[in-house]
């Protein structure tokens, strides 16, 4: 069965739209998505900001590190990372995350109806390494951070209400969280070459000051079936999370994590790979594997954050590649959707769609500069399919 067959929700809270996954053709799994011809066609020349775009698509920067967003008096953050954005009204809150050491946190940026910016500021201060994260169904903003004994911090995208850090979820290389409202869980990646995949059942949805950390167990092959075991420490000292459920499946990089309609994604950039938890079915499989190609020249590499689309399309932004963010179809066919020219130093972070899923946000960590001072956080506007 083809993935569009189920792929009709919207996303959880009020972040980027859903997308959702294949089930089981019978006996055999689906075979990972190969290249061809994209949605919404060919790229085309490089715009003013040095972005190619299919055509009847445009782009606008809204902001640089180290410099005020327009019409504000804040000063935007220097190594932009993931995001995710929040309906505030008839207008929209884009939030992003910084990856700098000691200091990183989360900043965001609000607009009206129109697309304006009407404000920027501070969310979370003085963490470190604040790489992806994700929203909840309660609308507020999950920011990980990347070191080996990092934390999960609840944010709120207002800036009205402080910060929280959620110990309970965890002491370990975070990356990305997506949360699940009919199991309610939220899922977590670990960006280490041995890491795992979790899951965090709190004691109340709504509430994750207290739960149960469980990893995912499962065998070394790139499909079959999964079980969850509780890890006994989540504090992970003296022994590392992963390292102490004895049959946790091991995975090359964890990085993006996007969750709708009974199915879980996630992305490891160590093999890059996408790959697909069918919660229904309790089955793993691989959605796409730049190695497992036809005839080699594969068009996603890098893989690293992740968003969906209302139409059931998967957007995967590059750490690296061609600096591109590619799209994965209902139909299993990959393909470039942009491509950043002349900033080979860099990565793309943070995608995300405004609400009404009209327009896509995202970041170039670096920049032209190869420095974290240097990001760049752009808007695509366009016929986006519904």
């Amino acid at each position: 069965m083809e993935r569009r067959s189920f792929l009709r929700g919207a996303v959880i809270g009020t972040s980027a739209a859903a997308f959702g996954g294949t089930l089981m053709r019978g006996a055999a799994y689906a075979a990972p998505a190969q290249p061809g011809a994209g949605p919404y066609g060919a790229l085309g020349a490089a715009d003013a900001n040095g972005i190619q775009l299919p055509s009847g698509f445009s782009s606008r920067v809204i902001a640089r590190s180290g410099q005020t967003v327009a019409g504000t008096s804040y000063t935007w953050h220097n190594a932009p990372d993931g995001g995710a954005c929040f309906a505030d009204g008839t207008g929209w809150i884009y939030v992003s995350n910084s990856e700098i050491s000691t200091t990183g946190g989360a900043s965001a940026i609000k607009f009206n109806s129109s697309g304006g910016i009407t404000g920027a500021y501070r969310i979370l201060s003085n963490t470190n390494r604040n790489c992806a994260g994700g929203a909840t169904p309660w609308n507020t903003w999950l920011s990980c951070e990347e070191v080996s004994t990092g934390y999960v911090y609840e944010t709120d995208p207002w800036g009205v209400n402080a910060a929280v850090r959620r110990a309970a979820m965890g002491r370990f290389n975070h990356e990305a969280a997506a949360a699940d409202p009919v199991r309610k869980v939220i899922y977590l990646t670990e960006d280490a070459s041995d890491g795992c995949f979790y899951r965090f059942v709190p004691n109340t949805w709504g509430n994750l000051s207290s739960g149960t950390l469980q990893v995912l167990k499962a065998g070394t092959s790139t499909s079959g079936s999964f079980t969850w075991a509780t890890v006994p420490d989540p504090d992970g000292s003296p022994t590392a999370t992963r390292k102490q459920v004895s049959g946790a499946k091991k995975f090359n990089g964890g990085e993006g994590c996007h969750y709708a309609n009974d199915t879980v994604w996630f992305t490891t950039k160590g093999d890059n790979r996408v790959w697909q938890l069918n919660l229904t079915t309790s089955t793993y499989e691989l959605a796409y594997d730049d190695s497992l190609v036809v005839g080699g020249g594969a068009p996603l590499t890098g893989v690293d954050n992740v968003t969906g689309s209302s139409s059931g399309d998967l957007f995967i932004a590059e750490d690296g590649g061609n600096m591109e963010i590619c799209i994965i179809t209902p139909d299993d066919v990959v393909a470039p959707f942009l491509r950043i020219n002349g900033q080979s130093g860099s990565e793309i972070t943070g995608p995300a769609f405004s609400p009404d899923g009209s327009r896509l946000y995202f970041s170039s960590q670096r920049g032209t500069s190869g420095s974290s001072s240097g990001g760049i956080t752009y808007e695509v506007t366009g016929p986006f399919r519904a």
